[in-house]
């Protein structure tokens, strides 16, 4: 009797344990299922949203290397599914996202695809109306930044222009803003507007491309105050509250999320003096110049292939600061104080700012409190009043549940 006790007792032991086993595993899978529930779903992932409408049609494509559905590119999807692609548009940067900042990118073929690639970049930034000839409907799938100065808003800014004139319907898939959790920085001022600031929004505008071609539409912000014909494909698992890694490089010299998180912070820097790291493998991640020699970190640019083929002082030793470990939280505001900092310890003040500083700012009003010596905080009081503004035109086009 006594044996059949232990017995039993040992068999409920197991069982228990089993139970347990059982119990840990299904709530590990259910917590796995949860978290890949909640991971944001592209506009360019929801396929049959939008395939109908491209069926039967020619159809052009925005596109670069981030244009994925997984890690399958959108064009490959497409034309998979016998969707008659005619021509690729390419923004800074290249279809294939190798250019470096600047460079003038050529049309072309793509190797993989055979099809016919135009660049919106350097001198043709809009497509003309040769080039939209026989389309009959566009599609945009660009991850953008979320800055103002980086330009892949300007090149939508453009197609929605052409496709308006030219009467085409436009397809945004909508993607994710890195930055879309905050609005801050300088609200660009009319006369200083060009193609890395085309409308009078702060630095960082906090919206997707998607609800910011809706604001281009509803504020008549288009040439002519044209009104684009749009059909946008939201995002699913979303909000301007959420932090988002970028999957895909968006640039060369954005390679990880450290360099996207101190880009809007450190961007300034391309205006003067300072190297933000072009020539190496962390850039935007450090700054410095050969000036600077009090600084114990430093960094020797060089050029590297697919990233910087000349970049600034190229084979001279860098002295300044590695924003690595900074780059690491996620960003809520600009941070003015490396900018500040660098300028106060630059001899040649009258050489420290060049003429692209005053566009990447979006006006002239920042490099001169810089050189007045203005504090971090009463500069940003000085944003106060334009963010208000731009906040309160915001709120009446985005998509997504905002971050206040």
């Amino acid at each position: 009797m006594i044996w059949h006790l232990i017995w039993f007792l040992n068999r409920m032991d197991s069982i228990k344990y089993f139970v347990l086993i059982f119990i840990v595993i299904t709530t590990s899978c259910s917590a796995q299922r949860s978290n890949f529930l909640a991971k944001p779903i592209t506009g360019a992932s929801q396929i049959n949203e939008y395939l109908d409408l491209l069926k039967g049609k020619q159809v052009a494509i925005v596109a670069n290397q981030t244009s994925t559905i997984g890690r399958t590119h959108l064009i490959d999807t497409l034309v998979s599914l016998n969707i008659n692609v005619k021509v690729i548009f390419a923004p800074e940067h290249g279809f294939r996202g190798t250019s470096e900042a600047g460079e003038n990118v050529k049309d072309g073929f793509d190797n993989l695809t055979k099809l016919q690639v135009i660049s919106l970049y350097g001198d043709h930034q809009k497509p003309s109306d040769n080039d939209l000839k026989n389309i009959d409907i566009v599609v945009f799938d660009i991850q953008d930044v979320g800055v103002r100065f980086y330009t892949y808003i300007s090149t939508l800014q453009y197609v929605m222009e052409s496709c308006a004139h030219n009467n085409i319907p436009l397809i945004i898939l909508d993607r994710p803003n890195p930055h879309g959790g905050y609005v801050d920085g300088p609200v660009l001022k009319s006369k200083f507007k060009s193609f890395v600031g085309m409308q009078s929004i702060p630095v960082v505008y906090g919206m997707t491309v998607g609800e910011y071609a809706l604001m281009l539409n509803g504020e008549y912000l288009l040439n002519d105050s044209m009104i684009c014909n749009l059909k946008i494909i939201k995002l699913l698992n979303w909000d301007h509250s959420t932090y988002y890694v970028l999957p895909i490089n968006p640039s060369p010299n954005l390679p990880n999320k450290n360099a996207v998180n101190l880009y809007p912070s450190l961007c300034f820097f391309e205006g003067t003096k300072i190297s933000v790291g072009r020539g190496t493998l962390i850039p935007f991640q450090v700054i410095g110049s050969p000036e600077n020699v009090k600084r114990k970190y430093d960094f020797s640019p060089k050029s590297i292939l697919g990233m910087s083929l000349n970049p600034p002082y190229q084979g001279l030793k860098c002295y300044g600061l590695n924003l690595v470990k900074e780059g690491l939280v996620n960003p809520k505001k600009i941070n003015l104080s490396y900018l500040l900092e660098m300028y106060s310890d630059y001899k040649d003040k009258h050489s420290f700012f060049n003429n692209f500083f005053d566009k990447l700012a979006g006006t002239d009003e920042l490099r001169l409190q810089i050189i007045n010596n203005f504090s971090e905080e009463k500069i940003r009081d000085s944003w106060v009043e334009g963010l208000s503004t731009f906040k309160s035109i915001r709120k009446k086009y985005l998509l997504y549940k905002d971050f206040e």
